[in-house]
Parts: C-alpha cells; structure tokens; sequence
C-alpha cells in the first residue's frame, strides 16, 4: 500500500513538474513570440515611414524640378526700359505741344502793344504772324514746345518793346550774352538766327540730345545739358542743381503762368 501511494505521488509530482514546465515554457515561447511580433511591427513602420519620407523628398524634388523647368522654359521678359519721368506739376521745354499759331498771334494781341514791324522786317519778320511762324517750325525743328520759347521772349523783351541791354536791331529775343551793366549781349543777322540761337540755348538745357540743325547759338557748349529739363527749372533759384537761365526769383514759374494765360487763346 505503501508503495503503491508513493507510486501514485511520485507521478502526480512528474505530473505536476510536467505542466509547470509546459507552462513556463509556453509563456517562454509566448514571449518571444511577442517581441518577434512586436520587432516586425517597429521594422515595417519603420520601413513605411522610410518610404513616405522618401516618396516626400521625390514629391519636393519634382517640385522643385518643375518650379525650376518653369522657369527656364521661358526666359523672363526683359524689364521695359525706363520712360521719362515728368516731374509732378511740371512743365516740360521738350515735347509735342497743343498749342497754335494763331493763339501765339491772340497771346501778343491781348497786350495790346504794337509789333514793331519797322525793326523786325528787316530780320525778315514783318508781321507778328510771320514771327510766331518762325517760332513755330523752329521749335518743331528741335523738339522744343514753341509756346516755351515764344513766351520767354514777350517777358525777357517786354513783348518786343525791349528797353534793356540789348536793343531790338541785335534781333536777340531771349537776353543771350547779357550779364547786366549794359552789356548788350549777342546779335545775329536776321530774325530767324536769333529765334534759332535762342531754341537751341533751351534745348541745351532741357536735354543732352543732340542739335538737329546747325549750332547758331555760341554760348550752347557753356550749358550743363539737361540741366533743366522743365521750365521751372529755369530759374537758378528754383533748379535743384542751382543751374538754370536766370537768377531773378521764379523766373520759370512766371514762364508758366504766362504758358497757361496763352493757353486759353482761341
């Protein structure tokens, strides 16, 4: 009996050591099962982010491929060049004018001052609408605005009635040369000249293009060219460099002003 029962406890010790073993080593087996699941979950995401990040740096660098293909397809169009820029409020000397003969001939009539015909038909000019023709295609001929220049001459002579340094027979419509103290200044041989010297001295001034027709005017290479290119610019008082036609205070302005008043002519 004896035996028998320790027959019966020494198999349900084997028995008992079986299942534990089984059992640690099912756990064992678990366990490693575990982590080789888990080290091939950690690889594949791993891996997809590895090829996400990639199939984003190949997204960018087709970006970047295309932004640079766009680019280069087609040269950028070449910046326009720069255009003049008129100042604001100012009035150019060069230019197309607006302004007629007939309103030049209206504006010398408003003062109602005779035109001294006697003087001037001798340089060729016998009437007023024979003199403000000559401004006109003399003007055209450099690009000047004749209004500019033919008012500039009824304030620098008082409309034509001089009674300065220089006197009417110098056909010198614009003070050229005159320096004050009676010094009298340019002459010229006809209207014509004078008219001509006088255009060319304002295109010295107003721009560093050339002379279209031959220089009459001897004191154009003393000019700094485009030193004013407005004609209240004139003024040296009113030039920001402090070049300028004369010194009298708002020489040009006045020129203006006189510019509008023509300007209503009919």
């Amino acid at each position: 009996m004896n035996q028998k029962m320790k027959k019966i406890w020494l198999e349900v010790g084997l028995a008992v050591a079986l299942v534990v073993s089984l059992s640690f080593l099912g756990a064992k087996m678990g366990s490693e099962h575990q982590k080789k699941e888990a080290k091939l979950e950690l690889a594949e995401a791993e891996n997809k982010s590895a090829a996400e990040k990639q199939e984003g740096s190949t997204a960018d660098g087709a970006s970047e491929g295309n932004a640079e293909a766009g680019s280069g397809a087609s040269d950028p169009a070449p910046a326009p060049e720069a255009e003049e820029v008129i100042a604001d409020g100012q009035y150019p000397i060069m230019g197309k004018s607006s302004v007629t003969v007939e309103q030049m001939v209206s504006y010398f009539l408003s003062a109602e001052l005779p035109y001294p015909a006697e003087q001037l038909s001798k340089g060729g000019a016998d009437s007023i609408e024979t003199f403000c023709q000559m401004y006109y295609e003399e003007a055209a001929a450099e690009g000047v605005r004749p209004e500019v220049a033919f008012v500039q001459t009824m304030k620098e002579t008082g409309w034509l009635q001089y009674g300065g340094d220089s006197s009417i027979e110098q056909f010198n419509f614009a003070g050229l040369g005159t320096t004050g103290g009676g010094v009298a200044g340019n002459s010229y041989p006809d209207v014509r000249t004078g008219i001509r010297a006088q255009i060319q001295h304002l295109k010295a001034y107003a721009t560093a293009d050339a002379l279209a027709q031959e220089c009459v005017d001897d004191r154009y290479e003393y000019v700094m060219k485009g030193s004013a290119p407005y004609v209240e610019w004139l003024g040296q008082k009113e030039n920001p460099g402090g070049q300028g036609w004369a010194t009298a205070e708002n020489y040009g302005y006045s020129i203006v002003e006189m510019i509008h008043s023509m300007n209503q002519m009919k």
